[in-house]
């Protein structure tokens, strides 16, 4: 009988992915393409459909890698977590959100464990990748799977991989962003790193998985924190009556010694706003009060707030009052050029325009309809109309396909948080930069 070792190095390993999402998609279809059998596991049945047709829903994943590996049967979904037998090498990838006291909501970790629990079999290997706090894998998984009396690095093996996506990131994806690997066991980390060796290039390896959750939640400060500095900047330049972006810019010149970060409405996504949080409520758990982590964390979520008082501002600039005003916002996702809406600051923005009393609509291409506060809104149509009558427009994602001169030359007033105009021409009485 092979090894786990050689079934990994022959691709003969059947590889199964828990979560379909932003992360376990591109995972999944990475190992198809390398000849690997991949079984996809996500409680909803209607992803697995979609994926069995042939379609992503992901927008790093295109629908033709995924209908190619369907079509020769390397990759399959389903909801059915009995297949878990089947598998000798299993990545979790479920989400890791906050509860709404911000204490860290382990709960689809658990639930995808006691999946892997219930099939866990000899020379299976089983990879967590979902961000976490230090201490879950050893603490909180390794007893459950030990509890099946199977022996950990003899016969299974367990291992820490913190995923790295950057969804929209057209340099970086899962293949050249290099891996971080932690193993319960030096066996365990052997075979987790050959593991990733086989679909990415390079893996790190460091001294255990408590060490791999630290990385990640190490990266993932650091942008908080550094972004949470330039936002209290901005505030600072605000009351100077000195432009930030003049600032970044110039300060951008120094080659060594300084790395440019950007203001904007908030954080975005699922890591930078949620990570530091995991980390700061472990370390309280140890009488450690996470001084920096906490500070940003206040910044940061008070942006959209500022965005609302510059807004107003900029109206009253004009004669106009906030309340009544028609408000046209564009970008709703977190980020340009892509469409996720994971904890996106503009509907932050957005809620907080309605409860002011303006008369808002928003135009995002990468989202015609977003689903929040019990209701439905959908994009509408970008047209000069459209920008004509509305009283400020307000630039809250900076997608590179829309046509900023022409937003401008259309508008009476632009409130834009991202610097997106910076090359519009004539624009300056029209143009309100954060």
């Amino acid at each position: 009988m092979k090894s786990l070792e050689s079934k990994i190095r022959d691709h003969s390993a059947h590889v199964g992915v828990i979560g379909l999402g932003y992360v376990g998609l591109p995972l999944a279809t990475e190992f198809a393409e390398e000849g690997f059998k991949v079984t996809g596991f996500d409680i909803s049945m209607d992803k697995c459909k979609l994926i069995n047709s042939g379609m992503s829903d992901i927008g790093d994943v295109s629908s033709e890698r995924v209908k190619a590996q369907i079509k020769i049967k390397n990759l399959s979904a389903t909801d059915d977590f009995s297949k878990l037998k089947q598998v000798d090498c299993v990545a979790i990838c479920v989400p890791t959100p906050l509860s709404k006291t911000k204490d860290p909501d382990v709960t689809y970790i658990l639930n995808a464990v006691d999946q892997v629990k219930k099939y866990l079999h000899k020379n299976m290997l089983v990879v967590l990748e979902s961000t976490t706090y230090p201490g879950t894998t050893e603490e909180l998984i390794r007893p459950l799977l030990e509890s099946t009396g199977l022996k950990i690095g003899r016969d299974f093996f367990l291992a820490f991989s913190p995923e790295r996506i950057d969804p929209g990131n057209e340099r970086y994806g899962t293949k050249n962003t290099p891996r971080i690997v932690g193993g319960t066991t030096p066996r365990c980390r052997k075979i987790a790193k050959s593991f990733y060796e086989q679909v990415i290039n390079h893996a790190h390896i460091v001294s255990s998985t408590q060490a791999a959750e630290m990385v990640k939640l190490l990266e993932n400060t650091f942008r908080s924190v550094n972004i949470a500095l330039v936002n209290e900047v901005a505030l600072m330049c605000d009351r100077l009556k000195i432009d930030v972006w003049e600032i970044i810019d110039a300060a951008s010149t120094k080659p060594f010694g300084f790395m440019p970060f950007y203001p904007g409405p908030g954080l975005g996504g699922h890591c930078i706003p949620i990570d530091p949080h995991y980390l700061a409520w472990k370390l309280k758990s140890l009488n450690y009060y996470s001084r920096f982590i906490e500070l940003a964390g206040d910044i940061n979520s008070q942006m959209p707030e500022y965005v609302i008082d510059r807004v107003t501002r900029a109206l009253n600039s004009s004669g106009k009052a906030l309340k009544g005003s028609k408000v046209v916002v564009l970008g709703v996702a977190y980020k340009r050029d892509i469409s996720d809406l994971r904890e996106s600051p503009a509907l932050d923005v957005y809620r907080l325009l309605e409860s002011h009393g303006a008369k808002v609509v928003y135009n995002d291409p990468y989202v015609p309809l977003v689903h929040f506060d019990k209701r439905d809104k959908k994009s509408v149509k970008l047209t000069a109309s459209l920008l004509k009558t509305a009283d400020i427009v307000v630039i809250l994602t900076d997608h590179t396909n829309f046509n900023y001169q022409w937003i401008v030359d259309n508008s009476k007033l632009v409130f834009d948080t991202r610097n997106a105009c910076q090359r519009v021409r004539n624009g300056k009485k029209k143009i309100i930069r954060l």
